[in-house]
């Protein structure tokens, strides 16, 4: 009988409790005080630095690192926070190598750029293991708050308009607050509870009260939110899933990747989870490479990634693409679903090869079959159960430079909004922006 990492079908267990807890540690260890110094000492601290333009929350990168150089870790957390409230979870799961890094001198002439996400997690893991918290609220200024959505948007703006002396509720659907950086990214890149330790740590600044299981559409309307509160900030997310749109997808084994992260992030114990022994993910973005990977490192045996365009257009960065690569995870390009086959669940999946003119993908006719007992769909996401009142702009909620939405009184950021990239750090930018923008229009 085969063992079960060989065993067909989804399993749980094809691996040991060892095995697993070893997969799944700290994809970037942290730096000891000696290393953090020999890290920042790498640093030529910029003038007009580069690395400070490709930051989406403009952290003042030169300053903190110095800050760690001349051996104050706290002062330079402290630099970081000011700009970028969630920090230590953008040091750890923040695209740095097409961010700040990518832009790094020392990347330009070395290839081997400054490791400035390590050192913002050396700084910020300094300060809150003194669970210490950096900033004080202003006078209350008798303003009320509604932030709908506990993600990284939400929280940020939570934060800032706290610390600026207004009460904030923050309503989530879900049981918890964090968002993504709770329910969808890599275990690998947030250990020991991370998220959650982050967001106790922010709620230290007062004046926000959590509210879980609202949702707008359902347990929220904006209409009575608005009568309520002086303001409202939406940062609701995408919670809807794009379709394959082919024969089958509605078989066993075929799921949503976020889902799969969202289990995988919540179990208590890896080893009891599911997963196939052949595994296909649809998709080229992040959520892609965290779903192949995680099926990798929980014992699957065959994973491939299976993505339409070419290589250089799939959205996860050429580091992702090598992480998954250096774990097993086979890469396939120029591939779409046209069909999953099984006798009601998957064991294959039917791609066809494509060709790319003038931007459109089509199907050339020939096709391919590979064996697929669990298939992920990492096709991109959907806004769900946004009030009929707000505009829309390419699917998302239309907002201006300060996340104004089309309604008077409404501020909309995060990944539900229309604007920046579907990144944690730019969620946190344009919940802080907002936030600014609200204390402006309320204080006249």
């Amino acid at each position: 009988m085969a063992t079960s990492h060989q065993a067909s079908g989804i399993q749980a267990a094809r691996l040991d409790a060892a095995g697993i807890a070893e997969n799944f540690s700290d994809l970037h260890p942290p730096y000891d005080a000696h290393e953090a110094a020999v890290a920042a000492d790498r640093c030529y601290f910029c003038y007009d630095a580069p690395c400070m333009t490709a930051c989406p929350t403009s952290i003042d990168i030169p300053q903190f690192i110095r800050e760690i150089q001349a051996g104050h870790p706290e002062s330079a957390a402290r630099t970081i926070l000011e700009q970028n409230i969630l920090g230590g979870m953008c040091a750890r799961v923040c695209p740095t190598e097409t961010l700040c890094e990518e832009v790094c001198v020392r990347e330009t002439a070395e290839g081997k750029p400054v490791e400035i996400g390590r050192l913002q997690r050396y700084a910020t893991d300094t300060l809150m293991e003194k669970d210490e918290h950096p900033f004080t609220r202003a006078a209350a200024t008798g303003k009320k708050v509604a932030v709908v959505g506990a993600g990284p948007a939400g929280l940020s703006a939570a934060h800032r308009l706290a610390m600026l002396g207004h009460d904030v509720v923050v309503y989530d659907a879900k049981t918890k607050a964090g968002g993504l950086n709770e329910f969808g990214i890599a275990a690998y890149k947030t250990t020991n509870d991370f998220a959650q330790r982050e967001v106790d740590w922010l709620l230290q600044i007062g004046g926000i009260t959590m509210d879980y299981c609202k949702k707008l559409g359902e347990d929220l309307s904006l209409d009575a939110l608005k009568q309520a509160y002086d303001a409202v900030f939406l940062s609701i997310g995408l919670a809807g899933v794009n379709a394959l749109r082919a024969p089958g997808e509605d078989m066993d084994g075929v799921r949503d990747a976020v889902e799969f992260i969202a289990e995988l992030r919540q179990a208590d114990d890896l080893t009891a989870l599911p997963v196939g022994r052949n595994v296909v993910v649809i998709g080229g973005g992040m959520t892609a490479v965290d779903a192949a990977v995680q099926s990798k490192l929980l014992g699957a045996e065959n994973v491939t990634i299976a993505y339409r365009r070419s290589r250089e257009e799939m959205g996860a960065s050429r580091f992702e693409q090598d992480l998954a690569a250096s774990k097993g995870v086979k890469l396939m390009f120029n591939v779409m679903p046209v069909a999953v086959h099984g006798n009601g669940a998957a064991a294959e999946i039917e791609l066809e090869y494509t060709q790319v003119t003038d931007g459109k993908v089509s199907g050339t006719g020939e096709t391919v079959r590979l064996a697929a007992d669990q298939v992920f769909k990492a096709i991109g996401q959907t806004l769900e159960g946004q009030p009929d009142a707000l505009a829309l702009e390419g699917r998302k909620i239309k907002v201006d430079a300060s996340g104004r939405t089309s309604v008077a009184g409404v501020w909309a950021g995060g990944d539900c909004a229309s604007g920046g990239e579907d990144l944690t750090v730019t969620a946190v930018a344009e919940g802080r922006d907002a936030a600014m923008d609200i204390h402006s229009s309320l204080m006249g």
